[in-house]
């Protein structure tokens, strides 16, 4: 059975991911802090027929990672799609913002992803997929939004470089521009005022599992 590993697979568009991935006969395993979500979602995909693990832990420690990625070799289990999902928004004015915040934001929407690549390629034994989950504050500036934009820039490059540096392999990199979503992203700010006006994470996970095999990059606007 081909495995699936993806950050932030507890809520949102984590979670809507592992649910498809699921259902196309992945087992997937799902990373988080938050382990009663996780088993939520395990439950959810081992009710429809799917397989799924549950893997607690702090992206922000190296060390975690790197112990997961052991259990893993251990086990002689190849990794065939990796989704790097996880990420967090911090927003504000930048004269706001204080030296926290940006180690916090880039601690998780750069170092993790980069991270988990970095430690999880080896496992790719018979080829497979890197999907990085930027937003399209990669793609363009935004008001209020600066520290959240430069860590999804750092990201995009990162993908963009490794396009390149692996064309001629059997592993793929896939980035994914997408909007904001009607998800818990937005609990704890009110930089969006109307979230029920965004594209639901079940219809933004439908298109990335529809287009991720054929493209290396996939765009899907807020409307």
């Amino acid at each position: 059975m081909r495995n699936c590993v993806i950050t932030g697979g507890g809520s949102g568009l984590g979670k809507e991911l592992a649910i498809i991935y699921g259902q196309k006969g992945y087992h997937t395993h799902l990373i988080s802090r938050q382990a009663d979500k996780l088993a939520s979602v395990q439950r959810e995909i081992i009710t429809a027929g799917g397989q799924a693990t549950i893997h607690s832990l702090d992206l922000r420690n190296p060390a975690e990672i790197e112990r997961l990625a052991n259990r893993f070799l251990s086990k002689q289990q190849s990794i065939d799609l990796l989704i790097n999902n996880a990420g967090i928004g911090i927003f504000g004015p930048f004269a706001e913002i204080d030296i926290d915040d940006l180690q916090t934001t880039f601690e998780t929407n750069v170092y993790a992803p980069i991270i988990m690549t970095k430690i999880f390629l080896p496992l790719m034994t018979s080829g497979g997929s890197v999907i990085n989950i930027i937003s399209t504050a990669g793609l363009r500036g935004k008001k209020n939004e600066a520290i959240y934009c430069a860590s999804k820039f750092a990201l995009r490059g990162f993908t963009e470089s490794l396009q390149k540096e692996f064309e001629p392999s059997r592993i793929r990199f896939v980035a994914v521009y997408m909007g904001g979503m009607n998800t818990p992203f937005w609990e704890l700010s009110d930089h969006v005022k109307d979230t029920s006006k965004l594209k639901t994470p079940e219809e933004v996970a439908s298109i990335i599992a529809s287009q991720a095999k054929d493209k290396n990059e996939i765009i899907i606007e807020s409307h």
